[in-house]
């Protein structure tokens, strides 16, 4: 399998006044298309920091990440703006829908954001929502739905651009154990039949059990 995704030597630090904190000191891993990879990290470790610049949001002070083989650690705003769109799903733990919007509405816009014709975005739109079982809650507005329907149209979100890599953090964080099983056999599912890239961040060693492999953020670096 080639690696959709690769952090070498990846550091970043943050300066509160005279004090510097050093967050990552060395950061390695790659993650091959159609693997699904855990992050397990002490709470404080750089999780989200390390999420944020493999999702190109944030930029290493020193060492590189590359998407399918190109780098875009160093290249502009713009650029890595596009790469987002067109290469990266991103899931949080609070689903972060736009409330005045429908499940299906919620879908099309970054869609037709991203170029797609209104009626190719709502296309798309309804072929995720019966894909995660939710082709009769379309036209419900996030408080019509329940958590774990809010967190699979949010996944549903990540998915739609059809990108080759999902970064999540905590996926399922923000939902009783039994609706996160589910939601997370889902998103296996889907991730899987894709063939994407994926490296979810939990806390949940039992979800982490249920992926390919598990990489741990100790110390500024990723250890398998």
């Amino acid at each position: 399998m080639s690696d959709a995704l690769s952090l070498d030597d990846v550091t970043r630090h943050f300066d509160q006044g005279p004090r510097r904190v050093e967050v990552l000191t060395g950061a390695s891993m790659n993650v091959a298309a159609g693997e699904v990879v855990a992050l397990v990290a002490p709470s404080g470790a750089g999780k989200s920091t390390l999420l944020q610049i493999a999702g190109l949001l944030d930029t290493p002070n020193s060492g590189t990440v590359a998407i399918e083989g190109r780098v875009y650690s160093g290249l502009d705003d713009q650029t890595r703006t596009a790469a987002r769109r067109r290469l990266l799903g991103f899931v949080y733990q609070f689903h972060h829908l736009l409330p005045e919007f429908s499940a299906r509405e919620n879908l099309a816009i970054p869609l037709m954001t991203a170029g797609a014709s209104e009626r190719g975005a709502m296309k798309r739109a309804d072929e995720l929502l019966a894909r995660v079982g939710l082709a009769e809650r379309g036209s419900h507005r996030p408080a019509e739905l329940s958590g774990g329907e809010q967190q699979r149209v949010a996944i549903c979100r990540a998915l739609a651009n059809r990108p080759r890599v999902l970064l999540a953090d905590e996926p399922t964080g923000n939902l009783d154990p039994e609706t996160a099983s589910r939601v997370f056999d889902m998103l296996l599912e889907v991730v899987r039949e894709t063939g994407l890239a994926a490296l979810i961040a939990t806390h949940n060693h039992d979800l982490a059990s249920r992926m390919d492999r598990t990489v741990r953020l100790e110390g500024g670096v990723v250890a398998s």
